[in-house]
């Protein structure tokens, strides 16, 4: 039986009515939804495998209305304020499958949820990429001709593929009340190495992903999550990557025709060297965020004829008398080195920055604090995105 709400003046209700009264309609919904006047006479139920919203906005419900409000969808449905509407709760107003609770109506925009069960909880793995900063092109002097492209930030991830040809990693389990600190690690300057990207909190084994070795020039290429292609003179022996997180740079021409420096190590591909093209090497496509994104190409090597970047970021070589080629930031690719033909000094391009990107089922709890990132919720997920060092945690 349909309950007859709402009621009007003078209407005679029957018994079957009377006892129905506690029998209120379902209304399914599939998308998210905002609630109307009517909403009080219904149980409002959402049932949809994406993350949706139920919003309740100002002046649509009086003193002493209860809405009632469950999810029965695989994904989690958030109650949500909207414009000057206060929703207070002690528990959560995001409600995994299966949970509910009703809305209470203090005045037309103050509410009190009751969750009656069926909370998200806080995540159990929390997947993860980190790409530290990539290292700088190499540097060239009147000495030293053309130097070698920069080494990519090391890339570990455990979505898609991760760097160096490893395994992928594992997820790592949060602990409520932890806040987890985020380190996004800076591109390499001129003949520097990057810096290494982390994640980091009580409980956790610090996760760190390896600065990029830099470019060879007036100092010899360096280690790093990958390693730095030499130059052409003075310093043409390339360095190696880090295992299971970027790889080696290739060797410069050593002051013979083309005159080129080594490329830098990309996280699937190694540098080539001056003898072959000075490309950097290709870098590694992550899924992460839903999109395929290819992250940490190494450094171009330049010379006489110049080296390509490797896809993710880095930067194309110069030829000529120039300065290096910047990697692209928060993608972690390598900048390429300078050329100068013996006309003089130039800087090799700077590194890029790194990124650290999270993600957890929405089934779970959003994260409770967050700083320096942003928060997206698609396809199923949370995702986290640090183009900057910050914070972020869960708390029950």
């Amino acid at each position: 039986m349909t309950t007859p709400f709402p009621f009007v003046a003078g209407q005679v209700l029957t018994a079957a009515q009377l006892n129905d009264i506690q029998n209120l309609p379902i209304s399914d919904k599939t998308a998210s939804y905002t609630l109307i006047a009517s909403d009080v006479y219904k149980r409002t139920i959402m049932n949809s495998a994406s993350a949706t919203t139920i919003t309740v906005n100002n002046s649509i419900f009086t003193v002493g209305d209860v809405i009632q409000l469950a999810n029965k969808g695989s994904a989690a449905t958030v109650v949500t304020a909207g414009a000057g509407v206060t929703i207070n709760t002690s528990g959560s107003l995001s409600l995994a499958q299966y949970g509910g609770g009703y809305l209470l109506a203090l005045s037309a925009s103050t509410f009190t949820f009751f969750n009656l069960g069926g909370a998200a909880g806080i995540p159990a793995g929390v997947d993860y990429l980190i790409v530290a900063g990539a290292g700088g092109g190499g540097n060239c002097s009147a000495g030293v001709f053309n130097g070698g492209g920069g080494g990519a930030g090391g890339l570990r991830s455990t979505v898609t593929a991760t760097g160096g040809g490893g395994s992928l990693e594992s997820s790592f389990g949060v602990v409520s009340g932890v806040t987890y600190t985020i380190t996004v690690g800076a591109g390499g300057a001129s003949n520097t190495n990057g810096v290494d990207s982390s994640i980091a909190g009580t409980g956790l084994t610090t996760i760190s992903s390896t600065g990029g070795g830099r470019g060879g020039g007036t100092n010899a290429a360096a280690v790093g999550g990958s390693g730095g292609g030499g130059a052409n003179t003075g310093n043409p022996t390339a360095a190696a990557g880090t295992v299971n997180q970027g790889r080696a740079g290739g060797d410069g021409m050593g002051n013979t025709t083309p005159f080129r420096g080594g490329g830098g190590g990309g996280a699937s591909v190694a540098g080539a060297t001056g003898v072959t093209t000075g490309n950097g090497g290709n870098g590694v496509a992550v899924s992460i965020t839903g999109s395929s994104v290819t992250y940490a190409g190494g450094g171009a090597g330049s010379g006489d004829s110049a080296g390509t970047g490797g896809t993710g970021g880095g930067a194309n070589g110069v030829t000529g008398n120039n300065a290096g080629v910047a990697g692209t930031a928060n993608l972690g690719g390598g900048g390429s080195g300078a050329s100068n033909a013996g006309l003089g000094s130039n800087a090799g391009g700077a590194g890029g920055k790194g990124v650290v990107i999270l993600r957890t089922l929405n089934t779970n709890k959003e994260a409770t604090t967050l700083t320096g990132g942003t928060v997206t919720n698609t396809g199923g997920y949370y995702i986290y995105t640090f183009n900057n060092s910050g914070t972020i945690g869960w708390t029950s």
